[in-house]
């Protein structure tokens, strides 16, 4: 494994040109790194070789001329000493199993998608540890936190945690990403990283509906809160630290999608809030809404584990079974009483 961080030698492959793989591939090419990016959309990379922007996707950033957009999927991943993984949970799988054969036995994959597999439960470190071949966890890191992709590109003071059970892995990976606005710490708990970066996009879905609904700050408050403990109920059952939660990856990641204006998980949530059906949001969008497919993975794996998700359950209803969110919220509130605070 690569130990030493140059600019120079170091080689770089992104998996992945929508808004948050453009915007990490456009930091670590400002940082100097040669940096090969696989864009899915031929028009999309079309456009990127002709003006240096993705028009689609992060309009406004001018990239620059060592990143290198490719539709050749195989050779952005061959013999590098990163990959970084940045595409759609639900395509994950899919996409990786086409290249897992040229990604080599010292790169470093790093995953930087949020999402639980529909079939599987697996967040995407595990869908990588499956299909690439002799894929190592001193080789397998995760990027994550409070990030929106406009705000990295635009250089806005950013922090992000790096998760990894190899410390050696984790430290590399954060030399690569660290720039004077973009902060970097590591952490060693993988899956809880992985956890709160995926519910909390179910929960603010919730909290978009919240504010579709007219409703205060004083609710929102509370969504956020007790969605912050669904998230830490189902790490402790899957081996997540209690800890992990009240960092970047946990609280900090939840309060940025629960209340920011980009965020397309609060977005969607309003909508639906204001009356709009999720199938009419859904054939307008041309970025995903992670949350959506998330609430159904959680929603079955909270199930399987008998772990309490009171407000993802909601979600999961209104979104697929119709329910109304007026109805959803009225069954939250009216649950039977207890106490506030979890044995552990």
């Amino acid at each position: 494994m690569k130990t030493t961080v140059d600019v120079k030698t170091t080689r770089m492959g992104v998996v992945g040109a929508g808004s948050w793989g453009t915007a990490l591939a456009n930091l670590l090419a400002v940082k100097g790194f040669v940096v090969d990016h696989w864009v899915y959309e031929a028009e999309v990379k079309a456009q990127m070789l002709e003006t240096h922007e993705n028009q689609r996707f992060l309009p406004g950033v001018t990239l620059p001329e060592n990143l290198h957009p490719s539709g050749d999927l195989e050779s952005v991943v061959a013999e590098k000493d990163l990959v970084l993984v940045v595409t759609p949970s639900h395509v994950t799988r899919r996409t990786i199993e086409r290249c897992s054969h040229a990604i080599g036995p010292h790169t470093i994959v790093v995953s930087a998608s949020k999402g639980i597999e529909n079939q599987t439960h697996l967040t995407m470190s595990g869908v990588l540890a499956q299909v690439i071949p002799g894929l190592s966890t001193d080789r397998l890191a995760v990027l994550t936190g409070p990030s929106f992709a406009k705000e990295v590109a635009r250089e806005m003071a950013t922090v992000v945690t790096v998760a990894s059970s190899d410390i050696h892995c984790a430290e590399f990976v954060q030399q690569v990403f660290v720039t004077p606005y973009f902060r970097v710490y590591t952490i060693d708990d993988v899956i809880g990283a992985e956890l709160g970066a995926a519910v909390k996009n179910v929960i603010a879905i919730a909290a978009g509906v919240i504010d579709g609904l007219g409703l205060g700050l004083n609710t929102r408050a509370a969504l956020i809160t007790r969605g912050l403990v669904e998230i830490r109920r189902l790490g402790l059952t899957m081996g997540a630290q209690p800890r992990t939660f009240t960092g970047l990856a946990g609280v900090g990641d939840l309060i940025l999608t629960c209340t920011g204006d980009l965020s397309r998980n609060h977005t969607i949530g309003r909508q639906i809030g204001e009356g709009k059906k999720l199938k009419d949001l859904l054939a307008g969008m041309h970025m995903v809404a992670e949350g959506v497919k998330t609430a159904r993975s959680v929603y079955n794996l909270s199930r399987e584990r008998d772990v309490d998700m009171p407000i993802s359950h909601a979600v999961y209803h209104v979104l697929y079974d119709d329910l109304d969110p007026k109805e959803a919220l009225y069954q939250l509130m009216t649950r039977d009483l207890k106490q506030e605070l979890d044995e552990i």
